[in-house]
């Protein structure tokens, strides 16, 4: 060892550093023998605590260290405003055990300093590259990184001790989706105004809570250059957006829906990410995250790249991920995109463009094994929070536990439900009657997952209309199809989720340039549809028998199914004692239907709690039922008959 080396112990660690200290960059790790090998073989979970940039101490000197993965490049170095940008003054150190990792430790760097790694890679190809798990980046269009140590100090002990409760699946999961620059904007009619994550805040938790969503979830908020991607094309894993805040002012926003009783999920996207130079892309001058076969590594839908699951390094970048937002953030779910498109060798590819599997199938063996291991993670380290995958094939088991064969999600998009029902409502009520199996087929494979109905921002944008328009009509008629739609969605089993705007029926598509047409309340018919939707969502935290059962067969039963030209349907929904059943009875025609006998077992006194077609509701409010008749009809079987008026486009929930 040279004079001007010191050898000094970290106890933390317990590993020997060399620290040459006169050297703008000293030869300086956090990372140990241990944390290697986890890295490799994809089970290093909290990468984010070694790797990226992270303030340090060494030899009593205060600093930055920085670790990047990059195996094929032959110099690294860090550049920023702090050296005017040039890329050979502050080069890291390779590892000397093989494993692609260039470390560094560069005394007196502050927290805020923007930087990027300068990359000469494979052929001598040079890039900068922002830092795959920096926690803050410059706002677009500014690219780089910004060192940050997050601090904040949680005030949500009491909801993290009780979550379990709120997030378990026989708990009432009725989530809002929000887009986060859309929902309300300081200027409507400009884009590049932003409200900040407090004003959003202070706008949005309350209005949320008031509406009684369970949850709310962000379109993705991880750091995305492009707009117009609405987040799903991320350069970000460990960052949220700097558009509107700092990531203590996210957490702040998280902290206050948690002190309002309402869960938040994220919007993860681990299936593909966009080729900006700043980004993940050949990162190293070759497919470093991404598969190198171009018939496994690009996406054809989305212009983008397909991580290589097999590559332990990227596996725990990803699970590393969305572990950084339950373990950090304080989140209670995720939702993960574009699960079909990771599990498929054959999405939206034609034959020829793809390769089989080694046993002959079109199932990607890494991705599956990816995702298994994520949920298991995540159920391991946080058994109080949900997963959800947005899948829209008919692959089994997505919400089954890995013990049982399935890919071990909480839940499940039931984009089947979706298209069916929005396929029946659109049609004029004449021709429901020889169409109503799409309305009843859901029942027939919803217990085979743990579904969530989802109408979300993909049913309103590129030309398929507000969810207003999709109803058929004169103006009064769609309101009531719609509030008929929506009783249908909130009474069905499973939880549900409604995007911004549709609670009160927006008359525009969706559009991320401005926000929402909060202008349209002052008008009666979109002011009381949001009134319906909010004691829809009361109504089914407040009955048991619309969610305790909701994923369990039992907690369904059909009443009536056979007055297909009449277009009436009614069904039950059932709790855990037996003893608060909720009838629900849907007129699906533009009809009255006046002293309509509707048969139902084993109860004798009902009470009408919901009426779509009150007044309150912009409804006629002349149809109704105070005190229904109800008669014996059949002792031995305790059979009962309901005499009830039904309001046309209507429907009646009695308890």
């Amino acid at each position: 060892m040279s004079a001007d080396k010191t050898t000094q112990v970290t106890k933390k660690y317990e590993e020997i550093h060399f620290v040459d200290s006169t050297k703008p960059v000293w030869n300086y790790s956090l990372l140990t023998d241990e944390d290697i090998r986890n890295y490799q073989n994809g089970t290093m979970y909290n990468a984010y605590e070694k790797f990226g940039s992270h303030e340090a101490e060494v030899l009593g000197t205060s600093g930055y260290y920085f670790a990047v993965w990059a195996p094929n490049a032959t110099a690294v170095c860090v550049k920023g405003n702090f050296n005017d940008w040039k890329n050979d003054t502050h080069p890291l150190y390779v590892r000397i055990d093989n494993s692609g990792i260039w470390e560094g430790f560069i005394p007196h760097f502050k927290k805020g300093e923007v930087y990027k790694y300068f990359i000469k890679g494979y052929q001598g190809i040079e890039v900068d590259k922002g830092d795959p798990y920096a926690n803050f980046w410059e706002k677009r269009p500014l690219t780089a990184s910004i060192t940050w140590k997050t601090q904040y100090d949680w005030k949500d002990s009491s909801w993290m001790k009780s979550r379990m409760k709120h997030n378990a699946l026989d708990a009432p999961w009725s989530v809002y989706e929000v887009h986060l620059a859309s929902w309300m904007r300081p200027d409507k009619n400009n884009e590049e105004a932003y409200n900040t994550y407090q004003q959003i805040t202070e706008r949005l938790v309350p209005y949320v809570k008031d509406m009684g969503f369970t949850h709310v979830e962000f379109m993705p908020v991880m750091e995305h250059p492009f707009d117009g991607s609405w987040g799903y094309q991320g350069t970000g894993f460990f960052a949220a957006t700097s558009r509107f805040g700092s990531p203590e002012d996210f957490m702040a926003m998280i902290d206050a829906f948690h002190a309002a009783g309402v869960g938040v999920v994220l919007d993860w996207v681990p299936s593909h990410f966009p080729y900006d130079s700043h980004g993940l892309f050949m990162f190293d001058g070759t497919h470093t995250y991404e598969y190198a076969d171009m018939r496994k590594g690009f996406h054809p839908d989305w212009n983008s790249y397909i991580f290589n699951y097999k590559r332990g390094e990227v596996k725990s970048f990803l699970i590393s991920s969305a572990r950084y937002w339950f373990d950090q953030f304080h989140i209670d779910g995720i939702r993960v995109d574009a699960v079909s498109s990771m599990l498929k060798l054959n999405y939206s590819r034609e034959e020829g463009e793809w390769e089989p599997n080694e046993f002959g199938g079109n199932g990607n063996i890494e991705a599956i094994a990816f995702i298994k291991e994520l949920n298991e993670m995540i159920y391991r380290d946080f058994p109080d929070v949900q997963t959800i995958a947005e899948e829209a094939t008919d692959w089994p088991g997505i919400s089954k536990p890995t013990f049982a064969g399935g890919l071990g999600f909480g839940m499940k998009w039931m984009m089947g439900w979706m298209h069916d029902t929005l396929d029946y409502f659109k049609m004029d009520p004449y021709f429901r009657q020889f169409n109503q199996d799409k309305f009843t087929f859901s029942m027939m494979y919803f217990y085979d997952e743990n579904f969530m109905l989802p109408l979300s921002h993909d049913e309103i944008v590129h030309g398929k209309s507000p969810m207003i328009y999709k109803m058929p009509g004169d103006e009064w008629q769609k309101f009531a199809n719609l509030r008929l739609m929506y009783t249908y969605m909130y009474t069905h089993p499973g939880g549900k989720l409604l995007f911004m705007g549709n609670e009160f029926a927006q008359t525009e598509e969706w559009n991320y340039k401005s926000e929402l047409r909060w202008d349209l309340l002052q008008f009666d018919c979109h002011k009381m549809m949001q009134n319906c939707v909010k004691d829809l969502n009361n109504l089914y935290t407040s009955l048991p028998a619309l969610h305790e059962l909701q994923f369990i067969p039992g907690g369904f039963e059909w009443v009536e199914t056979n007055q297909r030209k009449e277009g009436v349907i009614a069904y039950k929904r059932i709790g855990k004692d037996r003893k608060n059943d909720v009838l629900v009875i849907l007129n699906l025609t533009p009809v009255v239907r006046k002293d309509w006998k509707v048969k139902i077992y084993g109860k004798s006194n009902w009470t009408e709690v919901f009426n779509s077609d009150s007044k309150q509701y912009w409804g006629t409010g002349d149809v109704f039922n105070p005190a229904p008749e109800i008669t014996l009809v059949e002792k031995n079987t305790d059979l009962y008959e309901i005499n009830l008026h039904l309001p046309a486009l209507g429907s009646i929930i009695m308890r």
